[in-house]
């Protein structure tokens, strides 16, 4: 899947990165064309980092139009969506001028074309506007939005752009044919735990969640009913998944057995950095450091094996149980075992040592462990190895097209 997305001048040009992570996650390539105007508002060096792609902009750029002319710009892609589409760049479109590179590419596109408008309510009602908006869709261009709320001049009313997520959606439920996973129930677990130690302490981990949440998104991408169990983290549920937040060991459990019933999910995958040990007896008062005392011994617990429990089970396992390894040494020794001890039909191994940017960071390297073996799957980004599971649960279920 691949979009051209053309992003003009407006304050909801910020708004474009969080797209382009979001279509990112789904596994959607994304070509970037960004206006002078847009430009004020976002560097391109943004852009072309959450993308992964090179920016384009200069309709005399020698480079740009030996490499990607902007004839081909529009035609190898799958869509093309103008996010945030400005008043003025609508009234480009509405009257065929040519005077930069989005337009004069827009021009040649033979792809379908989608805009999202974005701009003050006066100007969105304004005559000359709707004349736009009315040439426009006479030649079969789609508009997603505007939306109604608050607008950034302070006005309240219909210009809002789309909320991203909204957009991404959007774009995938046009783009995506066949879906490898359509209609299977996956259960998934992200993030850390957080185990109480009183009122104001915990016991967590580094754990960003970035990476279950990535597979959250491209099994939702493609056709499954994603439901996410997190512990705390500041990510943005992807598209289409639907989000239940825990703190605890004990809550995550207790959710995945909620949410794995009324009969086992298809997929289970267990993502989440839950953390090996909790208070046996949580203080219900914040634990005063005494004068004098050089040192504090806590009584440790251990939490609830979600993996195993699940793994394990006689009457609720899913038909594919799948656990994450985070380890600092025996990378494969110790997946095994956990293979093994678990009940789970794939462990992915992945070092967490120090150096190795795993927790909080935006790549990943795994070892695909099974029964048959183990296999290292090429490093990349978080959402590759999500990518590279989805083909692995699809292949094993036997659905490789619906």
């Amino acid at each position: 899947m691949k979009i051209t997305l053309v992003i003009t001048g407006g304050i909801a040009a910020y708004k474009s990165l969080i797209l382009i992570r979001r279509l990112r996650e789904a596994g959607v390539t994304v070509v970037p064309v960004m206006t002078r105007g847009a430009q004020e508002f976002i560097t391109p060096l943004s852009v072309a980092s959450l993308a992964e792609h090179e920016v384009y902009s200069d309709l005399f750029s020698l480079k740009d139009e030996t490499q990607m002319g902007h004839i081909r710009l529009m035609r190898d892609c799958d869509l093309v969506l103008v996010a945030p589409a400005s008043a003025d760049f609508l009234a480009k479109m509405a009257h065929g001028l040519a005077d930069d590179l989005a337009s004069t590419a827009l021009l040649a596109s033979d792809k379908p074309v989608v805009v999202a408008p974005s701009m003050n309510t006066q100007m969105w009602a304004h005559a000359a506007t709707q004349a736009n908006v009315d040439t426009l869709a006479g030649r079969g261009i789609e508009f997603w939005g505007p939306a109604e709320g608050d607008l950034a001049c302070g006005d309240m009313g219909s210009g809002r752009m789309l909320e991203p997520e909204e957009l991404a959606v959007l774009v995938l439920d046009r783009l995506q044919g066949p879906r490898k996973l359509a209609g299977k129930r996956v259960l998934v677990t992200a993030g850390p735990t957080q185990e109480a130690i009183d009122p104001v302490r915990y016991i967590s981990n580094h754990s960003s969640g970035k990476q279950g949440y990535a597979i959250a998104g491209a099994f939702a991408a493609q056709g499954a009913q994603v439901t996410l169990v997190t512990g705390p983290t500041q990510l943005l549920t992807p598209p289409g998944v639907q989000r239940v937040e825990v703190l605890s060991a004990q809550q995550m459990l207790d959710a995945v057995r909620a949410n794995n019933a009324p009969g086992p999910a298809d997929i289970a995958i267990f993502a989440a950095a839950v953390a090996d040990w909790q208070m046996a007896q949580p203080s219900d008062q914040k634990l005063k450091k005494q004068p004098g005392q050089e040192s504090l011994s806590l009584d440790l617990a251990k939490t609830p094996d979600i993996l195993a429990h699940i793994g394990t089970s006689a009457d609720q396992r899913p038909k594919l149980v799948i656990g994450f390894a985070a380890e600092t040494q025996d990378l494969v020794a110790n997946a095994q075992r956990k293979l093994a001890s678990k009940g789970a039909d794939l462990i992915l191994a992945n070092d967490v040592s120090e150096g190795t940017d795993t927790f909080g960071g935006e790549n990943n390297q795994v070892t695909a462990v099974t029964t048959q073996g183990h296999k290292e799957w090429p490093r990349g980004s978080k959402q590759l190895v999500a990518l590279q599971l989805v083909d692995w649960c699809a292949d094993r279920l036997g659905d490789t097209t619906t």
